[in-house]
Order: structure tokens, then sequence, then C-alpha cells
């Protein structure tokens, strides 16, 4: 066996020493790389948090647009209302009104005739005596022109009536309308509210801009009622088609225009208009309460529509646009 000296010693002690300077420098080397991987991991997840943190401030900031627009649908809604109430409870106070006035005239009316039955009564009772004869045939005919008087009168105030009856009934359709519109609003209000959101909370608040904080209310519901319309209403088909003659009361052949561009007016009904004497945007305008109900009885259902179509003012309208063309 060889005997072991310093020398030996020393170079063991010396590639010991290399052996672990060699490791020392390799574990150092491994090192730096971990500690870059987990640095760029880090940067990764930050980045991605950054994006989803920009996400979520947008999608806040959309659904407070959403919801300040259904807020402000929801009031004018709720004015409209109470215009419509006050626009109903005038003409129910008018139609009261003219109820009274057309009462008052039937009973003079009532009293003139008796009157008048009680004086030709009494000149069958005393037609020997000439003065009174004559004393009664002039209150009679004083009777007789005040009768005529009346019943001048009493027509105008049926039409006014009438007329005043269909915008009461117009008002009433409207503001059902309204609240219905409005009772699907708060119902879409209160569905969103049971819905869940999940928002993730904003770090820096100064990130949000115009003054908006973050919400996580679901105004989806509130965006789709209020852009939604409704359906609209199926055009009421014409009776069976006359093969009579039009009717020449309301003017002649002569001049025809299109009254297909007034709104709500189909071949089916121009044709019908036509049947009926109505050939121009002239006669449309010039249309009177006894014309519409004419055309009510061949068009069914479209006493209402014509007023709420506004088919007189769309003929003036055109009428306007052909003179100034």
């Amino acid at each position: 066996m060889p005997e072991i000296t310093i020398i030996h010693i020393v170079l063991l002690v010396i590639a010991a020493l290399a052996g672990v300077v060699a490791g020392w420098i390799i574990r150092g080397n491994r090192s730096v790389q971990e500690k870059a991987a987990v640095n760029s991991g880090w940067q990764n997840q930050i980045e991605a948090q950054r994006k989803e943190h920009d996400r979520l401030v947008d999608q806040n900031k959309g659904l407070m647009e959403q919801v300040s627009q259904f807020q402000a649908s929801h009031t004018d809604a709720k004015n409209r209302a109470k215009e419509l109430s006050i626009v109903v409870q005038e003409a129910f106070e008018r139609r009261d009104e003219l109820q009274r006035e057309i009462k008052d005239i039937r009973s003079n009316l009532e009293v003139v005739v008796n009157e008048r039955k009680q004086l030709q009564t009494d000149i069958e009772a005393q037609s020997a005596d000439e003065n009174i004869l004559r004393q009664k045939d002039e209150r009679i005919n004083k009777l007789n022109q005040e009768l005529e008087n009346w019943h001048n009168r009493l027509p105008p105030l049926i039409d006014r009536f009438r007329v005043r009856d269909q915008e009461a009934e117009r008002a009433e359709q409207e503001l059902a309308v309204a609240r219905e519109r409005i009772r699907e609003l708060e119902s879409a209000q209160a569905a969103g509210r049971d819905e869940e959101t999940r928002i993730e909370p904003v770090r820096d608040p100064a990130e949000l801009t115009d003054g908006l904080d973050a919400s996580n209310d679901p105004a989806d519901d509130f965006a789709v009622a209020l852009n939604s319309e409704p359906e609209p209403e199926p055009e009421p088909e014409p009776e069976e088609e006359s093969t009579s003659e039009p009717e020449a009361e309301f003017g002649s052949r002569d001049r025809r225009d299109n009254l297909k561009k007034i709104k709500g007016v189909g071949p089916a009904i121009e044709k019908t208009l036509n049947e009926i004497g109505i050939f121009s945007f002239q006669q449309v305008a010039d249309m009177s309460e006894y014309d519409i109900d004419r055309v009510a009885k061949r068009l069914k259902g479209f006493h209402s529509r014509i007023y709420r179509e506004d088919w007189i003012g769309q003929a003036r309208a055109l009428l306007d646009q052909a003179a100034h063309a």
C-alpha cells in the first residue's frame, strides 16, 4: 500500500475545493434561471390582471350609461302619463258639459212643442175671434222660428259632443298604452334586480372617468325593454269589393293622386276609397265627420284609425309639399 503524503492530501483538498466551487457556480446559474422564469410568470399574471381590470372598468361604464338611459326614459313615461291623465280629465269634463247642454236643449224643445200644441188647441177653440187668431198665428210663427233655431243649434252640439267623446276615447287609449309601458319598465327593473352580475372591485377609483361609480346592476333587460317596439297593428281587411259604380258625392275622377302616400293606406284601401269616390288628397283633406262615417262603413274598424293616423293632416301636408314643389 503506497504511503499517503502531504502532497496527496493537498491535491485531495484542492480537488475538493474545485468541486465545491464548480458546484456553487452551477447552482448559482440554475438559481438565476429559476428566478428569471418566476419573474416572467409574475409579469404575465400582472399583465393579465391589468387587462381584466380595464375590461371590468369599461363594462361598468357601459352599465352606468344604460341605467342612466333607463331612468331618463322612465321619467319621460311618467310625465307623459300625467299629461294624458290631465287631458282625459278635461275631455270628460267637456263631455259632461255638452251632455248637460243637450239635455237642456231637449227640455226646451219639449216645452216649445207643448206650447205649440196648446196654442193650436186654443186656436181651434177660439176660431171665431179673428184678432185672437192673428195673435195666435204670430205667436205660433215666433215659436216655430224658435223651434227651427233650436233644431239648427242641436246638430252642431251633437257633432261637438261626438268629437269630444272620440278625443276622450283616444286619450284613454293613449293613457292605457302609457300605463302598460310603465308597468313593463317597472317589471324589467324588478327582474333586473333579481339577477346577479359578478363585477370585480375597482382597485383604483381614479380610473373611472365621467364621475361614474362601479355598479353591478344588470341593465341589459332595461335596454331590451327600452328598445322594444310594439308590434304594428294588422291592417283590417276591407269589405267585399262592390261591383256597383263609384259614388260621385265626394268628387270626380279628373284628378287622381297616389293615396298610398298616406300612412295606413294600402292598395286595397286605396281601391275601396276610389269606389266610394275619393281620388285626390284634396278630397281627403276636406273630409267631414259625415264623410268619415261613410268611409268607416265600408272599412270596418277604421273610424278611430282615420283619426289616430291623421289621414286629413297627412293629406294637407302632401298638398302643401305639392304646392311648394
